[in-house]
């Protein structure tokens, strides 16, 4: 700080240096002065020495209020502006002033936003409610129809439009998950057919086979949030894979005692390059941009739901084409654990 304090009062320093000088000057060339050499370098000396205890007593001085303006920088918290220092000269006092009022403008602008947010997502979250009544009208008029071809197609496309409104819906209730937050033991492969059974008339239209297979194991999970991101694998997995094939899922426990879910299709299968990059929001991939038909938000959804469920997604490697999604879920002896980091 010392040598910045010296860089930005190098005017007076020039100043000291040049009436030094011309004053040295005077003496030296008025010939009414009759100074020996001993003592102009005395009274160099003096006024050189006078200068520095002037210049030192200020950087003391008007560095204080910027040296605690530094240390403030470096550990902020969150009512910073509580522990701004005590301003002391006229400038300081101006700076502080600017500082709360830049502040308080800051705090308005931010209250204006939130405020502005919350009736955005209230706005949203009553659209979606009002939409969902007309869409369960309509599948319980489909469900009444025969079983007509092109009745099951429009059915397949209803399911389409029920799932990008329940993703959305769920999208307003993430920021408050913790307090739609329910741990309880469930069975994997129950909360795996209840997904399979709301997708049936999307795989009936590509006639896809859905098999469930491995150990019919528990997790220790929240159920609903739980199908939720079972809901965007298996959504993945049905648009991906090519008609006439198979989507399977396999359960069982690791070799450390955690419970997994793999969802394992016949789709084209992600490319290497991309793998470091399918949970980031927005990135659809080069399947996804064939198709045109990706948000990029599904498995970012997925993942950022799975943290807080202490579930972790990954990519398996496949031995044929196709994907492999696992769900790794929280060893049981984790739970409080869990629990605790869900009420944080």
């Amino acid at each position: 700080m010392f040598i910045r304090y010296v860089g930005a009062r190098k005017s007076w320093i020039l100043l000291f240096v040049g009436l030094l000088g011309f004053a040295d000057a005077l003496i030296l060339l008025d010939q009414g002065f009759q100074v020996t050499l001993t003592s102009l370098l005395y009274f160099n000396a003096a006024f050189i020495l006078f200068f520095l205890l002037f210049f030192l007593w200020r950087f003391k001085r008007e560095t204080k209020y910027t040296a605690a303006l530094a240390a403030l920088q470096e550990n902020m918290a969150l009512d910073w502006i509580e522990t701004l220092p005590e301003p002391g000269d006229g400038l300081e006092q101006m700076t502080d002033d600017i500082l709360r009022e830049a502040t308080l403008q800051f705090k308005r602008k931010l209250s204006d936003y939130k405020e502005n947010q919350l009736i955005a997502k209230e706005f949203t979250a009553s659209w979606i409610h009002e939409v969902k009544t007309p869409l369960t009208v309509i599948k319980l008029i489909l469900d009444a129809l025969p079983s007509d071809p092109e009745i099951r197609k429009i059915e397949a496309e209803w399911l389409r439009v029920y799932l990008l409104v329940d993703r959305q819906l769920h999208m307003t209730r993430l920021p408050a998950l913790e307090a739609d937050y329910v741990l309880e033991s469930a069975s994997v492969q129950h909360l795996a057919a209840e997904e399979i059974r709301e997708l049936a008339p999307w795989c009936m239209e590509k006639n896809l086979a859905v098999s469930i297979e491995g150990t019919d194991v528990k997790a220790i999970t929240d159920q609903k949030w739980c199908r939720f991101i079972l809901r965007q694998l298996l959504t993945n997995a049905v648009k991906y894979t090519p008609a006439n094939t198979a989507i399977m899922i396999v359960t069982d426990v690791t070799e450390t005692g955690q419970v997994f879910l793999d969802v394992i299709d016949e789709g084209p299968g992600i490319q290497p390059h991309e793998l470091p990059r399918i949970f980031d929001k927005g990135f659809t991939g080069e399947n996804g941009r064939i198709q045109n038909a990706a948000t990029g938000m599904g498995l970012y959804l997925a993942n950022t739901v799975a943290d807080k469920l202490g579930i972790t997604l990954e990519v398996q490697p496949s031995q044929t084409k196709g994907s492999v999604m696992r769900m790794i879920f929280v060893n049981p002896n984790a739970f409080e654990a869990v629990r605790r980091g869900a009420g944080e």
